[in-house]
């Protein structure tokens, strides 16, 4: 990436991770962190729109792909409690995904009154490549940290995923791909 993004967000720069003291308060100053990483995300992501681009895809509809790489097989129902929306919603995203070709439908073995949704292999390629992209450029990113910062982004990011994962809507855990860290 061309631009070097140096803007601080409270206790978050792009050069590295400046700890805030545990106290009282470090539940909210934890929330703020993660909330600056992610708006530092969102700059990221749009300043190199061509390498992390979604099309042809939205983000809502990139979020039911995220669910269905880690849930194949589940139905409409479920699909939408996972993502909290409205059963015409679901169903309208997935109608626009599997025109796509990103997504297939099948009839349940349980219920024939029920559709099992599940990534096609053109939708698992797309994720697939949107990761290797989104990677490439975090990557960059975190070449200019010290190996203990990324050990201790990475224990960090472990334990906020761990809290995520006991707070899902369906006790299920989110998906996971291995990712070797430096």
């Amino acid at each position: 990436m061309s631009q070097r993004l140096t803007r601080p967000l409270r206790s978050v720069t792009v050069e590295g991770m400046n700890p805030v003291p545990a106290g009282n308060g470090d539940r909210e100053a934890a929330a703020h962190a993660v909330r600056d990483v992610i708006e530092l995300l969102e700059v990221l992501w749009n300043s190199g729109r061509d390498i992390t681009a979604t099309a042809p895809v939205s983000s809502s509809q990139l979020r039911v792909l995220y669910v269905l790489h880690g849930a194949q097989g589940i139905n409409l129902r479920t699909l939408g409690e996972v993502l909290g929306s409205a059963p015409s919603s679901v169903s309208r995203m997935c109608d626009r995904l599997h025109a796509l070709g990103f997504i297939e439908r099948s009839l349940s073995s349980a219920s024939r009154r029920e559709l099992e949704l599940r990534l096609s292999g053109k939708g698992e390629s797309y994720l697939k490549e949107l990761r290797a992209r989104r990677e490439s450029a975090l990557l960059e990113v975190i070449s200019g940290m010290t190996r203990t910062d990324r050990a201790a982004l990475e224990k960090g990011l472990n334990g906020f995923r761990a809290a995520v994962e006991k707070t899902s809507p369906t006790g299920e855990p989110a998906p996971r791909d291995t990712v070797e860290t430096a």
